[in-house]
């Protein structure tokens, strides 16, 4: 996601009135050590309003720069529209690279005018969970590189997320992890079966955030179109090297906490050409990037081209289609015609253009956008297409 400017492919950085029921980088890593993670010294319940609140049939997803500005204008969390059910606070950030120690703090008054206090904006969290809306942190961005290389970052990580996750009373966790934080060693070719440390140990993190929390925590994630349907072609620095160890990077993370997984919303945007379940590429600015995007996942593929390593399908309920909010938010908008014509595509098999999908999905879950504050700078026409669709 975008913080303070336009990114290019390889250089970056959502209901009220209605029924919803790139150049190859070397990293070094550290050697893989045990995986299991202690036992947190007290119990973590979930909040109160996890249990309540569901997702709705159709959701919609945004983004909310919570920690700074990026002139779209500071939105307090009260003031996030209704639209809007889940929202993703931007961002919690590391203190280094490979620390693990994940800090989230409200943006300073001097970059955003009128933003709240912290008690405000816990009882704005504790508001938006009574009217059924789900609030989340959100690790990463463009510039909060994360990468887990040794069993301490990953416990200090695991510790640090619940810190804030309990502080703020949230429910859950998005991960969108951006840039060199996920690559995959040379040799590691199986996405079943990762053996890359920052891979395994940030599933291994994940996997007891969702244990302290139980099963209502909220896990979600967003990354590129590099780091998973880029793997249909090209996965990590391939069987002779030389790839960059970034592509198809997220898939061991996704499928290993697939049955933890509330939500996968792909960033379908600044993102370059990707060749789909068709063999052809496909670009941004259409209804058909998003078709063929999410039909991948909809559909499974074969990861690096290999009939015998197929990432399977997500459940539709799981997938929503990320898209910048406006112009200025990312490479990639679309109109609003263009977002309903990937929707009618995909959810009713009508307008589907020259890219044919796999099958219907009436259950797809919805829609992301980058963000809830470019969405206001915009006039709120995001949100009002997504509303006026599945009203």
């Amino acid at each position: 996601m975008n913080r303070r400017s336009l990114s290019s492919w390889t250089s970056r950085r959502s209901r009220g009135g209605r029924v919803r029921c790139a150049a190859a980088a070397a990293v070094a890593v550290c050697a893989l050590a045990a995986t299991a993670v202690a036992p947190h010294a007290a119990a973590h319940a979930a909040p109160a309003a996890s249990r309540a609140a569901e997702l709705p049939e159709h959701a919609l997803v945004g983004y909310l720069h919570a920690s700074f500005a990026n002139g779209s204008g500071y939105t307090r969390l009260a003031d996030v529209p209704d639209s809007w059910d889940m929202i993703d606070l931007a961002f919690g950030e590391p203190t280094s690279v490979t620390s693990g120690d994940i800090r989230f703090s409200l943006c300073p008054p001097a970059e955003c005018p009128g933003v709240e206090s912290e008690a405000e904006f816990k009882a704005a969290v504790k508001a938006k969970q009574q009217a059924g809306k789900k609030v989340l942190i959100s690790i990463g961005g463009q510039n909060g590189q994360v990468r887990l290389t040794t069993p301490q970052a990953r416990d200090t990580f695991v510790d640090s997320v619940s810190s804030i996750i309990d502080t703020y009373g949230l429910d859950g966790l998005d991960i969108d992890f951006e840039g060199h934080s996920l690559s995959l060693d040379d040799g590691d070719t199986d996405f079943e079966n990762p053996t890359t440390p920052v891979i395994v140990h940030l599933i291994s993190a994940l996997r007891t955030l969702k244990e302290r929390y139980g099963d209502e925590f909220t896990l979600t994630m967003a990354p590129e179109t590099f780091f998973v349907q880029l793997g249909h072609q090209y996965y990590g620095s391939g069987p002779w090297g030389g790839q960059d160890p970034r592509a198809g990077a997220y898939l061991p993370v996704i499928h290993a906490l697939r049955d933890d997984l509330t939500l996968l919303h792909v960033q379908d945007y600044n993102s370059g050409p990707i060749m789909g379940l068709d063999g052809q590429y496909h670009t941004m600015g259409g209804a058909d990037f998003h078709i063929a995007m999410t039909d991948m996942l909809l559909t499974g593929f074969p990861v690096a081209g290999d009939p015998d390593k197929v990432f399977p399908a997500l459940r539709p309920e799981q997938v929503a289609i990320g898209m910048p909010a406006t112009p200025q938010a990312g490479n990639g908008h679309v109109p609003p015609a263009e977002v309903e014509k990937a929707l009618d595509c995909l959810t009713k098999g009508s307008a589907c253009g020259p890219y044919t999908p796999h099958g219907t999905w009436p259950a797809l879950r919805g829609l992301m956008a980058w963000s809830v504050n470019w969405d206001r700078y915009g006039g709120d026409e995001f949100a009002g297409t997504f509303d006026r669709y599945f009203g």
